[in-house]
């Protein structure tokens, strides 16, 4: 009886551990929930267009000549008049017709936008820190795995790829992250802090 006993209560403090364990499924469905609306975009925030840049300025031209090679922006070259000390060449960029299908427009601010190209996909779950917030919350550290997922052709070319450095590192892998997580009533969601 004795034996029972504890060998019952060995099987429930066990399996009690086990509930409380996090299942990493919700971790991996919250990361990826929030990247799919969180994609990655060649500028580190939204940019105007129509713009103009500087002909004889690589700096500023180099981004937007390879978004015109890729086929997602038109270049016209201009003159630019200077007062009194005569012109510059300059070149106009605005959104081709291929580009508005890649043009991830921002809502709160009307012309600006960005090129995006693919978002975070969960490949594995490394590790799990639990703990609490300020406000009782559980909370969830989380180190994990990701690809690049969604990922255009004009993204994979190499001169995009040298103009955009991001994009390079972007889309080398495996990659490696560490997300905070905290639990609501029903989910996991990804914390904006």
């Amino acid at each position: 009886m004795r034996l029972s006993l504890t060998l019952c209560g060995l099987i429930t403090l066990a399996t009690g551990c086990n509930k409380t364990r996090p299942d990493t499924t919700n971790f991996k469905t919250a990361i990826n929930n929030y990247y799919s609306a969180h994609p990655s975009c060649v500028w580190q925030s939204p940019v105007k267009f129509p713009a103009q840049a500087d002909a004889d300025n690589d700096t500023q031209t180099k981004g937007f000549d390879a978004l015109t090679d890729a086929g997602l922006l038109t270049r016209t070259p201009q003159e630019k008049k200077r007062f009194l000390i005569g012109s510059k060449q300059v070149n106009d960029y605005d959104v081709s017709d291929k580009g508005r299908t890649q043009w991830t427009s921002d809502q709160s601010q009307p012309g600006y936008g960005n090129f995006c190209y693919g978002h975070r996909d969960v490949t594995s779950i490394d590790n799990v820190a639990m703990s609490t917030n300020q406000n009782g919350a559980n909370t969830a550290t989380v180190t994990y795995h990701y690809d690049l997922t969604g990922v255009p052709d004009w993204a994979k070319s190499q001169e995009t790829q040298t103009a955009f450095p991001n994009v390079q590192a972007d889309l080398s892998t495996p990659k490696s992250a560490t997300g905070t997580l905290v639990q609501t009533q029903d989910s996991w969601q990804v914390s904006a802090d």
